[in-house]
């Protein structure tokens, strides 16, 4: 990544800093000469995914760049807590998937919006230079279409959907209102490095992956047809800090879709993922997929114009779908057998 879209010599606060995204934006951040503290309360996230960072046995940090608050983000004394002395806010907590939250909607609400809530009047209070925070594709909703523009939406699809929408409400009301910068990123179905196939929610990449190398037959959700604008964990971080560093006002109160621009079907990702993987063992070639009904909640097709964000965050140099599965194949294959 360009240096210059670093974030450096600041302090960051990164919620849901034990999650895979959270966890990967802390290790660039560090790396970048930062100050990190996370907030999380490790319902969704991983200890494993900061152990370079932190003594979870002696609950000690590893070095004085990095501080961790175990704590809930519906906690308003905590929010505050953590935003003491912090320059810029990225933001990731949040109950993530749509079954989830068609599920259990209450515990989605209040995790996402009431938390949402309590973090924005702490960065406010603690007049921190810069919110930026997870937006999502889900937001489009029925909205057929493509791609997809910022300002175009239809209606949530989901509990979770109508949560990530009314965060974008949010933010934009703290900007005009009390002069707060926030900065919205719709994350376009994010993969990559330390993304878990594990629990009943994981994500679609991960859990082809690992099906494929214990010679099982992943299930495709629907006839595979659906389509997904695949991004990288590396286009997240490098948007989350462009975000932050931006001096354009224009892009104030505003969301970003954060994604390639590019769409590759189910069908397709099995194929490839298939493939890479066959590179390591041959016998994975011959697996084949099965299918099942589809997911209530689901979004047909997804692709975003990323317009918007290559003129007002300068947004560039993407990593495609063909540069970034080779690479999170090559870390699954290291880490899941």
């Amino acid at each position: 990544m360009d240096a210059s879209s670093h974030i450096k010599n600041s302090r960051v606060l990164v919620t849901g800093g034990a999650g895979f995204i959270g966890s990967n934006l802390v290790d660039a951040l560090l790396k970048q000469g930062n100050y990190v503290r996370v907030l999380d309360d490790f319902s969704t996230g991983f200890e494993e995914n900061l152990v370079d960072h932190y003594d979870f046995q002696q609950e000690l940090s590893k070095n004085n760049h990095f501080d961790l608050i175990r704590g809930d983000i519906r906690d308003e004394s905590t929010c505050a807590k953590a935003c003491q002395g912090i320059d810029y806010v990225l933001h990731q907590a949040a109950l993530g998937s749509v079954p989830r939250s068609i599920n259990d909607p209450i515990r989605t609400n209040s995790v996402n919006i009431t938390g949402f809530l309590n973090i924005l009047v702490a960065a406010r209070d603690a007049k921190v230079k810069r919110f930026v925070y997870a937006a999502s594709s889900s937001t489009y909703g029925d909205s057929k279409e493509l791609p997809k523009l910022e300002d175009n939406i239809g209606k949530p699809l989901s509990p979770y959907a109508v949560t990530k929408y009314v965060n974008e409400l949010y933010a934009d009301v703290f900007y005009k209102t009390y002069g707060l910068e926030t900065v919205g990123l719709r994350y376009f179905n994010v993969y990559g490095r330390r993304q878990t196939p594990n629990g009943a929610y994981a994500a679609v990449i991960p859990l082809f992956v690992d099906s494929l190398i214990k010679h099982k037959s992943p299930q495709i959700n629907g006839d595979g047809a659906t389509s997904r604008d695949f991004t990288y964990i590396d286009n997240v971080i490098k948007m989350n800090q462009l975000a932050a560093l931006t001096p354009k006002s224009e892009a104030f109160g505003q969301v970003f879709n954060c994604a390639c621009g590019s769409s590759t079907s189910l069908n397709e990702l099995f194929s490839v993922l298939r493939k890479e993987l066959s590179h390591f063992d041959p016998e994975i070639a011959n697996t084949e997929v099965t299918y099942g009904p589809e997911r209530v909640g689901d979004i047909r097709d997804s692709l975003a114009d990323v317009s918007k964000a290559k003129n007002l965050l300068n947004y560039s140099d993407v990593i495609h779908f063909e540069q970034g599965i080779k690479d999170c194949v090559q870390w699954y294959w290291n880490n899941l057998k």
